[in-house]
């Protein structure tokens, strides 16, 4: 009995382990431009504090028809070491894999 009890405990602790280590999702406002190489995104002028730019590793969503528009992303980030090996992502100051997008308006400040 006590060998399951621990195997059972440590099971648990890789478990929640895994789950701390999960990339969580998150929502950011900006601008919607192409980048420099074709079908490829950048947000600009992000809301609040944090990076003002926004780097499209990849999208769920049909971006196309949102360029010049304020939208909100989420997603997930991706670290900028793997997302800067890839010479179609557009540098910024961000980089996330979009879920979701939401048209806020259809012009940019």
């Amino acid at each position: 009995m006590n060998a399951i009890a621990t195997t059972l405990l440590i099971s648990c602790v890789f478990g929640v382990a895994a789950l701390a280590q999960a990339p969580k999702e998150h929502s950011m406002t900006g601008c919607l431009q192409t980048g420099v190489e074709p079908n490829t995104y950048i947000v600009s002028d992000v809301e609040g504090s944090g990076p003002k730019t926004i780097g499209i590793v990849s999208s769920t969503a049909n971006l196309a028809p949102h360029v010049g528009h304020k939208i909100q992303v989420t997603g997930t980030a991706v670290p900028a070491k793997e997302a800067e090996t890839d010479k179609n992502v557009p540098k910024a100051a961000h980089y996330m894999k979009l879920t979701a997008i939401k048209m806020v308006s259809t012009t940019c400040p």
